[in-house]
C-alpha cells in the first residue's frame, strides 16, 4: 500500500505520437523524478504548469523514443540533474550519474525504489518499483494489456521478467511507456473472448480513447486478470490455445508470436 507519510503525485505526460513519460513528485521536498524522456517540451511544460522542479531522470532502456529528449531537458533545468539508468545498458544510454542493477535502490528524498532487471524487449531494460508510492515504472516490458516486442531477449527471459512484475502487490499502478492499449485489447479478445473482465475493460478503453484520455497507468490486478501475456501460465488459456502440457514460457512465446503477426 502507498505510504501516507511519503506523499507523492504521479502525472502521465503524453509525448511524440504514442509515448508516455511520467513525473513522480515528492510533496515534502519538492523533488521531481521524470521517467523516460521521449521529448522534452511536454515534460517541461507540464512541470512548469505545476511549479515542479525537475531533479532526477530515470531511463528505463536505450531506445531513442525514451531518451532523445534528455539533452533539451537538461538544458532547460535550473540546478543539478541526476540521471539514473541501467549499468548493463550504459554503453547505449546517455551519460549516467547513477548506474543501476537488479536489487539496487533509487532514492529520491525519503522515497525508495527497487530496481528490477526486466530484460526481454531489450537486454538491460529495467523497471523500478516504488512501494511507498504504490507504483512500478515498466516502460516497454509489461505494458497495458501487452508487453514489448522481443527485439533482443528470448521468450524465457521475458517470461521471467514478467513473472517478477506479476509478483508485486496487486494494487500497484503499472506505468508503461506507450498508448497501445486499444490494439492490445483487440488482440487479447482473439485469445480470450469469454473473459468478462477483459470484455468490460476493452469497452472502457474504447470509451476513454474516444475522449482522447490515456489508458495508462493501470492496476496490476487488472493486468493479471486481463493481460494474456501475464496469463500464459493459466491452464484454461493454454487449453484454449491448444497448448496443454506446454511450459508457461512456451505458452508465452506462442502468444508473443501471434501478437507479432496480428
Amino acid at each position: 500500500m502507498p505510504d501516507p507519510q511519503c506523499a507523492t503525485e504521479i502525472v502521465t505526460i503524453p509525448c511524440l505520437t504514442d509515448n508516455y513519460a511520467f513525473a513522480l513528485h515528492l510533496r515534502d521536498t519538492g523533488q521531481t523524478l521524470i521517467v523516460d524522456v521521449p521529448e522534452a517540451a511536454p515534460i517541461i511544460a507540464e512541470c512548469a504548469r505545476r511549479d515542479w522542479s525537475i531533479t532526477d531522470v530515470l531511463l528505463t532502456h536505450h531506445h531513442w523514443d525514451h531518451v532523445d529528449g534528455l539533452p533539451d531537458l537538461r538544458a532547460a533545468v535550473n540546478g543539478p540533474l541526476t540521471v539514473w539508468g541501467a549499468a548493463a545498458d550504459s554503453h547505449r544510454l546517455p551519460p549516467l550519474d547513477r548506474a543501476l542493477a537488479q536489487g539496487d535502490v533509487v532514492q529520491i528524498g525519503a522515497l525508495r525504489g527497487t530496481v528490477l532487471d526486466v530484460s526481454g524487449h531489450t537486454i538491460g531494460h529495467i523497471a523500478v518499483h516504488f512501494p511507498q508510492a504504490g507504483v512500478v515504472f515498466t516502460a516497454d516490458s509489461l505494458m497495458a494489456l501487452g508487453c514489448g516486442r522481443l527485439f533482443e531477449g528470448t521468450p524465457e527471459q521475458m517470461w521471467d521478467s514478467l513473472s517478477k512484475l506479476a509478483a508485486l502487490p496487486k494494487d500497484t499502478l503499472v506505468c508503461s511507456g506507450h498508448e497501445y492499449t486499444q490494439s492490445n485489447a483487440r488482440f487479447a479478445l482473439t485469445l480470450d473472448p469469454e473473459n468478462a473482465a477483459l470484455r468490460a475493460r476493452a469497452a472502457r478503453i474504447d470509451a476513454a480513447r474516444a475522449k482522447g484520455m490515456p489508458t495508462v497507468p493501470s492496476p496490476l490486478g487488472l493486468e493479471l486478470d486481463t493481460n494474456p501475456f501475464l496469463r500464459a501460465g493459466d491452464p484454461e488459456l493454454k487449453a484454449r490455445l491448444g497448448l496443454q502440457g506446454a511450459s508457461d514460457a512456451e505458452c508465452f512465446a506462442e502468444i508473443r508470436r501471434r501478437k507479432d503477426h496480428f
